[in-house]
């Protein structure tokens, strides 16, 4: 790829997925079973439905969504009124591959330095700055406080989805469920300091919202399976 393409992907990209709320927005699209309306984003992301339908239409406009009339599993009879405006993703590609550097092998090298550095300590100390960069993210989210368990930790699985996980909260079994984690490889490479960071970032978080509970990560064993913080 020449440096003229690569700038641009990086622009668009930028352009359109660089705000949190609308990043979370796409990924919210692209996981769900069904197309999906702007009520239902408004609902899930607690921002007005003019809000919503801002974002949704802009990642329709760069090609990211596409607007369909009806939901895949929705029967249409005589007399039906005019149909719902839903949305879907199309087949746009948002990855930027990009050459010779590339961020997974930053984070393998800094796994590395980190266990030659602290070996007997590497894990604490990924725990503890997961820990302030959760605080950190918190106050520039403006995470609420006291707003309840299943309030806070659906908070949490947003403000994650925010910085590049696919997460999912699941209240009733008090877990969050990570489908992508930034990280990638170096994840499956070091689970003792990576998870034992993103362990710390979900605690900084919980935390910063007075929410009971301590987040235990049980990683994954291959790259394609999930992983799960129990709270």
């Amino acid at each position: 790829m020449d440096a003229a393409r690569l700038n641009q992907q990086i622009g668009d990209l930028a352009a359109t997925l660089g705000d949190a709320t609308r990043r979370g927005i796409y990924i919210t699209v692209r996981e769900a079973v069904e197309p999906v309306t702007a009520g239902q984003i408004s609902d899930l992301f607690e921002i007005h439905t003019n809000v919503a339908r801002h974002h949704l239409d802009r990642l329709v406009e760069d090609g990211y969504l596409q607007v369909t009339r009806r939901r895949r599993t929705e029967r249409r009879g005589p007399g039906a009124g005019r149909p719902a405006k839903y949305y879907e993703t199309t087949g746009k590609e948002i990855s930027v591959q990009f050459p010779a550097r590339r961020y997974d092998l930053l984070a393998e090298l800094l796994a590395r330095v980190v266990e030659r550095v602290a070996p007997d300590s590497a894990a604490e100390i990924a725990e503890q700055v997961g820990k302030e960069y959760g605080r950190e993210l918190a106050a520039e989210v403006g995470l609420a406080r006291d707003e309840g368990f299943d309030t806070a930790v659906t908070a949490v699985a947003k403000v994650l989805m925010g910085v590049g996980f696919e997460t999912e909260a699941d209240t009733d079994e008090r877990v969050i469920v990570t489908r992508f984690c930034p990280f990638g490889e170096t994840a499956s490479k070091h689970p003792e300091i990576v998870c034992k960071l993103d362990q710390g970032i979900v605690a900084g978080l919980l935390e910063s919202a007075n929410a009971p509970g301590v987040p235990v990560v049980s990683p994954h064993t291959h790259s394609e399976e999930d992983c799960v913080t129990q709270i």
